[in-house]
């Protein structure tokens, strides 16, 4: 069986799969709230990641988990907003997808065996998204705990660049 076929059996299976969910969810009363949809809406976005995933392995795409984590982050970020009310974070997690690219690239890297190139490229993606994000809370998260220390971030960054840069070369 081609890959083009396993695809599209895939994709045809998750498609009924997902229909029959919805039906049921519209004529059967209480499945909505014992599912709680209203509530954790964002749990279908990280849903839709791991059916990415799940399709990057069956068609066998390692790269695949790049948009899956992208996805899978997005919604987790969603369900944490949606669960806390704090819809205003977001002028600081958006910061956190990059992070997710990066983790992505590792776990492709891995499910190709090019281990050793992700987790310098990977790490180096989550390492500055995490900086970013660290940056941006402390600016507009509303976190007023180390405003004197944050320069000692810039440093602490600039030092991870300079080391990296220096292993690099040899």
């Amino acid at each position: 069986m081609s890959s083009q076929s396993r695809s599209n059996l895939v994709i045809g299976l998750l498609l009924v799969l997902l229909g029959a969910i919805i039906l049921v969810g519209r004529f059967v009363p209480g499945f909505n709230e014992w599912l709680e949809i209203d509530y954790a809406w964002p749990l279908i976005i990280v849903a839709v990641g791991v059916f990415l995933f799940l399709l990057g392995l069956l068609i066998g795409v390692p790269s695949m988990a790049v948009p899956a984590c992208i996805v899978s982050g997005i919604g987790g970020i969603l369900y944490y907003q949606n669960a806390t009310g704090n819809w205003t974070s977001w002028s600081y997690l958006w910061t956190l997808i990059p992070g997710f690219v990066g983790i992505g690239i590792i776990i492709s890297g891995a499910l190709s065996g090019t281990w050793r190139s992700s987790i310098r490229e990977g790490a180096t993606t989550v390492l500055t998204s995490l900086f970013l994000f660290i940056i941006f809370w402390f600016f507009l998260g509303g976190s007023n705990i180390g405003w004197e220390y944050w320069p000692a971030l810039l440093i602490i960054f600039g030092l991870w660049i300079l080391v990296q840069q220096l292993f690099r070369r040899r």
